[in-house]
């Protein structure tokens, strides 16, 4: 399973909170994340973690990518409802992947506990569910 992590500004010292808080979750699995949240999560953890661009210099793009190559198993995008982002089409267009793949995204830390809480209890198993659904 391949997980993203991706922050605003604003919330990547909620993402490094919440990397520190699941780490033993997140170190079964690939990780992938944008440049400086990656950087930030690695110096705080030392996780591996693969990194792309940062999200204004194409990493949202980078991250959508994956998704639309099937490689992409969850994102936590922890977004900053209340500042306006210069690259908002890019995040956009990484949310409607998302949708369009039926990848699951939590953009806050409460979604994002819960799925992490759900795949501690081996009960994250969203695959086989949309797989049957589409039968």
């Amino acid at each position: 399973m391949i997980i993203a992590l991706i922050a605003h500004d604003k919330k990547k010292e909620s993402m490094i909170q919440f990397v520190i808080a699941y780490k033993d979750t997140l170190a079964k699995y690939n990780l992938i994340a944008t440049g400086t949240t990656g950087k930030l999560i690695k110096e705080a953890t030392g996780l591996k973690i693969k990194r792309v661009q940062s999200g204004p210099l194409g990493g949202d793009q980078q991250i959508g990518a994956e998704i639309a190559k099937n490689k992409i198993d969850l994102v936590i995008f922890l977004r900053d409802p209340l500042t306006a982002q210069p690259h908002e089409p890019d995040i956009l267009a990484l949310l409607r992947l998302s949708d369009v793949y039926k990848i699951p995204v939590a953009t806050n830390v409460a979604t994002a506990e819960i799925l992490l809480r759900a795949m501690e209890r081996g009960e994250f198993n969203w695959r086989a569910i949309v797989q049957k659904n589409e039968v």
